[in-house]
């Protein structure tokens, strides 16, 4: 296996120096709350939070090939190893304790050594954006419910939604009124200056201010909490004593742990790469983690993890390598040894608001709205990790994750997109039915395309369309295979039947387009037979030859007159614009010709926008462009500085030319062109009845 040393380093720019410090500080300063809040909920002292904030975020920015993500002391790991002390009837913050977490830690680097080793970084590839998404919005929602007691005087919550809701509760009757003014005002503070001046450090400066605060005003009369001051000095090395732990229960304890430090770093560090635009070896970061676990195990601290408050905030303040993590180890070093008694006068809800505004940053709820307007399932399975990781916890989160990850692919796969095709009168190509309603199926013919690997998930749907698809006098059913690429037996077998079964009906079968490699499939699977009788055919036209027709198609005669006018648009529409833009073709063409109108504003050429339009549209299409700019007459002939009759007269003469070239190359298709003129004529009538009455005077002129 290949390791890449210090991936995000090589070829540093001197132009991000200033952002990747500013970042490391502002990342070395919020990590002091947070880091000692969570060495506590795992049962250490909240100086190892500080410890864990050194040496291993500077060994994993070593290691990481994200040149953004920051680890730390975190929220799961710190509760699991806390319940994990629980079970071993292990106190917390005791001696024992001191000797018994680094144990598990450096377990946890093994685990995920071992990880590393298996290639299992690869599984996040089976992990959906929207996974990603609910899962780090339920990270985020759920810290910030834990730290919100911290904002008017209470202590951070633990547990799940509903615990937390409970503690805040409960912390109530604790709510001072100074600490919840100055936490939330930093808070609003925060908020108003990433809308106004996004690249500002104002998470620090708002940190200073609260400093100076709490040094100069009486805060410990006002009820206003700081954090506990340190001894200074740097953390000792020494390696775990692996006999304090029975074997078995080390590793069954540290195992759980390894897992959710692999689910939970690998979606959160790829939905920040996703967001922008890198890509991460998902493998390296697992040994990344191992090695900067085993360096929280060597100074006697608990493990480390992906943490999204910090990453949100290096991302916040543009850190642009790993330089950033080096930096806020390194500041964390000069804080443990010369500023250990600052660290007493930093106001705790102040340190709060700074968290909580980077978790509000980090949340995804623009992704949700964005599937809940183009994508239902996929909105239902980012809201079901949200509040699984919500309610459930992080290690239940991410494994409803993977279940719905994996639910969503075997769903897609057996409910695939399929659609029966048809022709468009003058192309040349087979066009979907079910997206243009103008499309004629080709007589006596089932022209049918299935875009999916067919296998025992979605055999039954293939079979069931094609039968529904069949009517009295179908003589042949042609498979566009061109989106199979592989066949399993069950799949074979249904083929088979399906074959037996139109031929005693009279019906041929053929299954075309597909690529060659699907035969050798064929053969092995038992079916070979297909070939031997003719049923599989390189082509649809091929296969279209085979039962006697040829280019034109026979289409099933389907008058206009039969239409409401209700259903013009449907119908009648620019073939291109229809198929590139679908239910937002009207407003696409309206905005081609404001476009064209525009470019008329500027040169004043006329001729440009009534000749230069037409030659990437065939005759139906450019008499569908020139009922819009009839919409458009007053406008043109303003800008223009010609007379609205003689545009119109242009139109007009424009009409009568297509009229005659349909009629002379496709002879077959004159009758329809008329009537779909007719449709035309009336859509406009019901649109600009004004401008319709000018058109009609000018035809009787023409």
């Amino acid at each position: 296996m290949k390791i890449s040393f210090a991936h995000t380093l090589r070829g540093y720019e001197r132009k991000n120096l200033p952002k990747d410090i500013l970042s490391g500080i502002i990342i070395a300063a919020v990590s002091i709350p947070i880091a000692m809040g969570y060495a506590q909920i795992a049962g250490l002292p909240a100086v190892y939070g500080l410890y864990g904030s050194v040496f291993p975020i500077i060994i994993f920015a070593l290691f990481s090939t994200s040149p953004q993500f920051i680890v730390g002391v975190d929220a799961a790991p710190a509760a699991l190893i806390g319940g994990a002390l629980l079970s071993l009837e292990v106190g917390a913050q005791s001696e024992q304790a001191l000797t018994v977490v680094p144990v598990l830690t450096f377990y946890v680097a093994v685990w995920l050594l071992l990880f590393f080793m298996l290639g299992a970084g690869k599984l996040v590839n089976f992990i959906s954006k929207p996974v990603m998404g609910g899962f780090i919005s339920g990270v985020c929602c759920t810290v910030i419910l834990m730290q919100v007691p911290k904002l008017y005087g209470g202590s951070a919550g633990t547990g799940e939604l509903f615990e937390l809701l409970e503690h805040i509760i409960e912390s109530l009757p604790l709510f001072n009124l100074p600490s919840f003014l100055i936490g939330v005002g930093t808070l609003f503070i925060i908020l108003a200056a990433k809308r106004i001046c996004p690249k500002f450090p104002m998470a620090i400066v708002m940190i200073m201010l609260g400093a100076l605060f709490a040094y100069f005003a009486p805060v410990e009369s006002m009820g206003i909490a700081c954090l506990s001051s340190v001894s200074p000095g740097l953390p000792r090395f020494a390696f775990p004593n692996l006999l304090a732990v029975r074997f078995t229960d080390a590793i069954g304890a540290s195992l759980s742990v390894a897992v959710v430090i692999m689910a939970q770093t690998l979606l959160a560090e790829n939905n920040f790469a996703l967001k922008r635009g890198y890509k991460l070896n998902d493998n390296q970061e697992l040994l990344a983690f191992s090695l900067g676990n085993l360096a929280a195990s060597l100074t006697g601290c608990c493990p480390v993890n992906g943490s999204v408050p910090r990453t949100a905030m290096n991302d916040q303040y543009d850190g642009k390598t790993q330089l950033t993590g080096i930096i806020a180890g390194i500041t964390m070093i000069f804080v443990l040894l010369f500023c250990t008694g600052f660290i007493g006068y930093l106001p705790v809800p102040v340190l709060t608001a700074v968290v909580m505004s980077a978790l509000i940053g980090a949340l995804e709820f623009k992704l949700a709205a964005k599937l809940k307007k183009v994508s239902k399932p996929e909105f239902y399975i980012f809201m079901s990790a949200f509040f699984a990781v919500l309610i459930l916890g992080t290690i239940n989160g991410v494994l409803v994750g993977i279940i719905l990850s994996f639910t969503a692919v075997i769903l897609r796969a057996s409910n695939p997109p399929r659609c029966f095709l048809g022709v468009l009168p003058g192309h040349d190509d087979f066009f979907s039915m079910s997206q243009f309603k103008h499309i004629y199926p080709i007589e006596h013919v089932v022209l049918y395309r299935f875009t999916s690997d067919l296998f025992f998930a979605n055999a039954s749907i293939f079979q069931e369309d094609i039968e529904n698809g069949i009517s009295e006098d179908t003589r042949a059913v042609i498979v566009d295979a061109s989106g199979i690429g592989s066949i399993d037996i069950t799949a074979a077998e249904r083929l088979m039947l399906l074959y037996d079964s139109l031929s005693k009906r009279g019906i041929a079968f053929y299954l075309t387009e597909h690529m060659a490699a699907l035969n050798d499939q064929l053969r092995a699977l038992g079916i070979g037979s297909l070939i031997q009788k003719g049923a599989v055919r390189c082509t649809i036209e091929t296969a279209l030859a085979d039962i006697g027709l040829q280019k034109p198609y026979p289409i099933e005669g389907v008058h206009a007159d039969n239409h409401s006018l209700a259903r013009k648009h449907a119908e009648n529409v620019v073939h291109e614009f229809l198929w590139a833009y679908g239910s937002d073709f009207e407003k696409e063409v309206e905005r081609q010709i404001q476009k064209q109108i525009e470019e008329l504003k500027k040169t004043g050429d006329f001729n440009t926008l009534i000749h230069g339009s037409w030659n990437r549209l065939d005759a139906m299409d450019e008499d569908e462009w020139l009922e819009h700019l009839d919409a458009h007459l007053t406008e043109i002939a303003r800008i223009s500085g010609k007379d609205e009759h003689q545009i119109a007269h242009e139109f007009e003469r424009r009409r009568l030319r297509l009229a005659e070239k349909m009629a002379h190359e496709h002879p077959s298709l004159a009758k329809r062109f008329m009537e779909r003129r007719e449709l035309l004529d009336a859509h406009l009538k019901e649109r600009r009845p004004d401008v319709y009455e000018k058109i009609m005077e000018m035809r009787k002129e023409i």
